[in-house]
């Protein structure tokens, strides 16, 4: 069941919402019980065959930390085998379901052989609850804590995160389970929670889908071959790096909305990465509870920076790599994440080397800061390239287009008005140096002899990148650059663990509940149930 789908809108959440409200205002015990419920009703709503995996799972892991807590964690000496045989149990299962094909393609290519894995459907969510709880086992082990089973329950299966995360962390999530009168019917958490879901809503429906269709041919024909001039590779890559922002963006705020008319507070998990002015800065903003767990349970636990520079680096490269293959089983994933890997060394060389020199005057500082926005921009996008593409070749290919090596191809109509300006500068000899007015005579007539008749006369229509696909592309760039991100918006709401306050350019944006955001946030649901024409995934469901 997806969240931008009538199912859901119209029957499932008020449903929910109001068997909660109902038992919490009589036997608030049974809210937990009821919201575990619904949830594993959601997840079984897309295939009720992986709803006892799932079930397991959490039986397998309540259990195993039970059995941790009770052996004291890191003070108890057995408990550290109860650690390794948990953490390796959710590895194996993980890999079965996600990279047993991946795993036997690359043995036949390597071996020569026929590996089969046979017809595996990969669950889904399958990594986002399998982190959510090797992070659960390994804080206990680190420090024992115990919870009744149908909070762990709940805390695992909880609908809004439980698909496409955010990743929950216990200490965060679990005394708001815990606390029965959050459950209680409160129009203040209702009022916030649809503002939220109201616009994550139309950013899925209208911005994410309304750009997703420019980025698709490009990636589509690369494998077959097409190799894309300059405008067309940068389109489509700007396309797609535009609907993954817009579609994660939206998932997230939907998420932390729906959780939030429930009075639970989730993490922020998306905050302007496109304005990021450095890689480190990108992955402090981009997916934020996937980097606390990368940096948390896999980079600290390789050694960190702890064993020297060298081992450091190493370190950030094998966490990026694996985080590259968490997304998938492909190359191309591990690829992605070893470009990040790379970048973020070089990131934290650069930081270290440039400590060593004076900050220098403000005006340079402005020059660093928006060079390093600039580079980091056109960093994160060419490897969006790579996560995107099919295979290496595509990528490649595509990749090659951006850097001009196949070609720079102007649509006939940018070729008709740059010609026109060329004979509008030819005229003004007066002014202008003799040679320079040659040099464009001459690039004028060599436009013209290369376009048929009818374009040179300025009638024709071609085009290689549409205006729609540039208006699309620097409308959504200037919402993610300019425009106040959603923490901002929601800040006065207490909808994302410890976000609070806001600057003071802000507070005619800020969210309250007045007549002024009641109508917005009815205009946007209106506009985003309109644009459902079709019901589209969300990106990060395949992971």
């Amino acid at each position: 069941m997806l969240f931008n789908s009538y199912p859901f809108l119209l029957l499932f959440l008020p449903m929910v919402l109001g068997g909660a409200f109902l038992a919490a205002s009589r036997r608030a015990r049974l809210v937990v019980p009821w919201l575990v419920v619904a949830s594993l009703f959601f997840y079984g709503w897309w295939d009720p065959r992986y709803v006892p995996l799932l079930i397991g799972s959490i039986l397998f892991n309540y259990l195993a930390g039970e059995s941790i807590a009770q052996r004291g964690g890191a003070r108890g000496g057995r408990s550290r085998w109860v650690l390794y045989a948990a953490v390796g149990a959710n590895i194996t299962l993980l890999a079965h379901f996600k990279y047993a094909g991946f795993l036997a393609a690359n043995a036949s290519a390597l071996l020569g052989l026929d590996v089969q894995a046979g017809s595996i459907t990969l669950p889904l969510g399958i990594s986002f609850f399998t982190f959510t709880q090797i992070a659960y086992l390994v804080d206990v082990y680190r420090e024992p804590v115990r919870y009744r089973f149908l909070h762990y329950a709940l805390f695992v299966t909880w609908f809004p995160h439980l698909i496409a995360g955010p990743i929950l962390h216990h200490r965060e999530m679990m005394p708001q389970f815990e606390d029965e009168r959050r459950y209680k019917l409160d129009f203040d958490n209702l009022a916030a929670g649809v503002t939220l879901l109201a616009i994550g809503l139309f950013k899925k429906a209208v911005l994410a889908d309304g750009i997703a269709a420019y980025a698709a041919p490009v990636f589509e024909s690369a494998p077959h071959g097409h190799a894309p001039s300059t405008l067309e590779a940068w389109g489509a890559a700007l396309a797609f790096g535009l609907q993954l922002y817009f579609d994660f963006s939206a998932y997230s705020d939907m998420a932390a909305g729906l959780s939030k008319m429930f009075g639970i507070a989730m993490p922020l998990n998306f905050d302007s990465p496109y304005k990021a002015v450095s890689i480190i800065d990108f992955w402090r903003r981009w997916h934020i509870t996937l980097s606390r767990f990368l940096r948390e349970y896999l980079y600290f636990s390789l050694g960190g920076n702890r064993r020297g520079k060298t081992r450091r680096y190493i370190n950030l490269l094998l966490t990026m790599v694996l985080g590259g293959l968490w997304h998938g089983a492909s190359w191309t994933f591990v690829i992605w994440g070893a470009l990040h890997g790379v970048l973020l060394a070089f990131n934290h060389a650069w930081r270290e080397a440039r400590a060593h020199f004076a900050a220098g005057p403000r005006w340079l500082r402005r020059v660093e800061r928006g060079a390093g926005a600039v580079a980091t921009f056109v960093a994160v996008f060419a490897a969006w390239v790579v996560f995107r593409a099919e295979d290496l070749p595509s990528a490649l290919s595509i990749l090659r287009g951006m850097a001009g090596l196949n070609g720079t191809v102007l649509p006939p109509p940018w070729l008709v008005a740059i010609a026109d300006a060329g004979r509008w500068l030819a005229t003004q000899a007066w002014a202008l140096p003799a040679p320079f007015v040659r040099w464009v005579a001459t690039h004028v007539a060599t436009i013209d002899a290369s376009m048929p008749r009818g374009l040179a006369e300025g009638r024709g229509a071609g085009v290689l990148i549409s205006q729609a696909q540039l208006a699309w592309i620097g409308a959504l760039l200037s919402v993610a650059w300019f425009a106040p991100n959603t923490r901002q918006i929601m800040a006065h709401s207490d909808a994302f663990i410890g976000v609070t306050g806001t600057s003071a350019t802000l507070a005619g944006l800020v969210w309250r509940k007045d007549r002024g955001w009641a109508i917005a946030t009815a205009l946007l649901l209106v506009v985003a149930l309109m644009s459902m024409s079709t019901t589209s995934e969300f990106l990060y469901f395949q992971f």
